[in-house]
């Protein structure tokens, strides 16, 4: 039914009929009726009384029209067009103004998750038509391979996944018809604990990786184990052999170390319904561009693109670069960060009738894990995520160089370095830009302690003498540790003492003041932070001379592997935030 069909066809858009209602922080429907009311309000309907038909209920006597599903609101006072003159407003008695909030206040109330990242934004901004909304959502079990699903109080792993699937309107001309849906597009999206940073991390479907064994829930309610592939490419992670998206989590989290708290799936369509649901993408080309392969032609410049363009671009990967998928992750990266900005705009953020064509698009384009199986859980999933500013939101890839075993260049192996450092990073909540409240942290007096007793002289390696214990690492920690120390670090005077009596979440290096030398040169050998160090007492060893204790913790890494966090990106890796324009070479 159009403006005029409900009686308001004067100057009102009919997209502004949704108003913001300051009191809740939701859009309501508002039909105000052309003719003049009684300024004495009728008798109110039951507040538990909801419409049972499918259309909107109409009251006789005075002409309202409520938004389906909800009692008759008291909202604020209905938007017009610039050019309509000002009407006065049929009043209440006896009721105060609502004090009016700020404009960004209002937006954030209703559209928090929008202001995150492209997919799970979207989901987040769905307050509308709940029930209808759930019904659009897919979800498969996550099989027991996430953490069993976000936590408010922690730092967010959200694992994004988008197939080669060619299901869908018009999808079927752009070749491997028949694909059962690889893990073509795959990022492992990490939000910081404080939300003030997040890091989205390429996995590029080249990579060669080990699939581990996939216990799979099948649909007769028993579980299939699908076997495991050592040496193979990491999109094979899923569809291969009926595997699933929680076998793809498995496999990130054997790759990383880190795994993901929940999953969603996107294929084809999600890119052209996204994007034509916001009125198209601004992306911007540093040269023309025709590639066949992915249907795209666009010429040098700026451009806004939409539904199949969109999908074209992000397929593209012949015509920009190096012309292989390392190149495309670089242009979809480019795309992700235009796509933020769009939706974080004021264009999109208050417009009704744009937020609910995302609302619709966001819920019908993806299938997520079973934590995340209704509208309720993605909008609390998107408010936590809208908390980032896109300046801290950085893209990068995991570090990767060709594969030596290939003489002709078509996969891709880990750079073991750079990789380790950019898991570790993760791991450890590390920002990959500068946010202001941890360099403020990093300042603090604990800090500074800590880092103070890293400084000083060190004795020899051969005048270091140290017990080694277990505290809650893997099983033979003690013995590798020790044996790495002898034979390759000169560490001779060292020995197992076994199990520690209790288990430590952290690794400790105990010493008494004496020995404060032979701890700053331990800590610099094993990458030890100032906080491992313990000033306390020394043990007699086997010999009967005073000896400090190590204790490796849960935290304990192996055996030569650096135990200071990271908190700098790697040089050589190559990363991006979203806030920034990057024109595709």
């Amino acid at each position: 039914m159009d403006a005029q069909g409900r009686g308001r066809a004067d100057n009102i858009d009919p997209a502004d009929q949704w108003v913001l209602n300051p009191d809740t922080g939701e859009y309501e429907l508002r039909l105000t009726p052309s003719t003049p009311q009684s300024a004495v309000p009728g008798p109110r309907k039951p507040p538990s009384r909801r419409r049972e038909s499918g259309g909107a209920d109409a009251d006789a006597s005075g002409g309202r029209t409520t938004a389906p599903d909800r009692t008759t609101p008291e909202v604020p006072e209905q938007r017009r067009r610039r050019s309509a003159p000002e009407e006065p407003t049929p009043g209440r008695r006896g009721r105060r103004p609502a004090k009016k909030k700020s404009k960004a206040k209002k937006i954030v109330l209703w559209t928090g998750g929008i202001t995150a990242f492209a997919l799970v934004g979207t989901a987040g901004a769905a307050y509308l038509y709940l029930e209808h909304l759930n019904d659009n959502i897919t979800s498969v079990s996550d099989d027991g391979a996430s953490t069993g699903g976000f936590n408010k109080d922690k730092a967010i792993n959200i694992l994004l996944i988008g197939t080669d699937k060619r299901t869908g309107s018009g999808n079927e001309g752009y070749g491997d018809s028949g694909s059962v849906g690889h893990a073509d597009t795959t990022i492992l999206l990490h939000v910081s604990k404080d939300r003030t940073n997040a890091t989205a991390l390429s996995i590029p479907r080249d990579l060669i990786v080990d699939v581990p064994d996939c216990p799979t829930a099948q649909e007769d309610g028993s579980t299939k184990v699908i076997a495991g592939t050592q040496n193979v490419r990491f999109n094979t992670s899923l569809g291969q052999g009926g595997r699933t998206p929680s076998c793809t989590v498995r496999t990130v989290t054997e790759l990383t170390g880190i795994q993901a708290d929940n999953f969603m799936v996107a294929d084809f369509n999600a890119v052209k319904t996204l994007t034509t649901a916001v009125g198209g993408v601004e992306v911007c080309l540093a040269k023309d561009i025709d590639d066949p392969d992915s249907h795209l032609k666009l010429s040098k410049g700026t451009h806004t693109i939409e539904g199949e363009q969109a999908l074209a671009y992000v397929r593209t990967r012949h015509s920009v670069g190096f012309g292989g998928d390392l190149s495309r992750i670089q242009i979809q990266q480019q795309f992700l960060s235009s796509l933020m900005r769009k939706l974080k705009s004021n264009d999109t953020l208050t417009s009704p009738s744009k937020m609910i064509k995302l609302a619709e698009a966001g819920t019908e384009a993806l299938t997520v894990d079973s934590q995340l199986d209704s509208i309720g859980k993605l909008k609390d999933l998107g408010l936590e995520l809208g908390k980032l500013n896109t300046k801290n939101l950085t893209f990068t890839t995991v570090p990767v160089v060709d594969n030596p075993a290939e003489t002709v260049k078509s996969t891709v192996v880990l750079k073991e370095a750079d990789s380790a450092t950019v898991f570790q990073m993760i791991k450890d909540d590390v920002s990959f830009t500068e946010v202001k409240q941890k360099e403020q942290a990093s300042k603090d007096a604990a800090a500074s302690a800590a880092a103070a007793r890293l400084k000083g002289t060190q004795s020899a390696a051969s005048e270091v003498r140290v017990r080694v214990m277990n505290g809650g690492a893997p099983a033979g920690s003690a013995q590798e540790t020790l044996s790495w120390l002898q034979n390759d670090e000169g560490v001779t005077k060292s020995e197992n003492a076994g199990n520690a009596p209790a288990e430590l979440s952290k690794t400790t290096l105990e010493y008494a003041p004496d020995q404060a030398d032979q701890a700053r040169k331990l800590a610099a050998i094993m990458g030890l932070p100032g906080t491992a160090l313990k000033p306390g007492e020394s043990v007699d060893n086997a010999q009967g001379l005073p000896t400090m204790t190590l204790t490796l913790g849960k935290d304990f890494k192996g055996a030569g592997v650096s135990m200071t966090a990271a908190t700098k990106v790697p040089d050589t890796v190559q990363k991006s935030t979203a806030d920034k324009v990057e024109c595709a070479k």
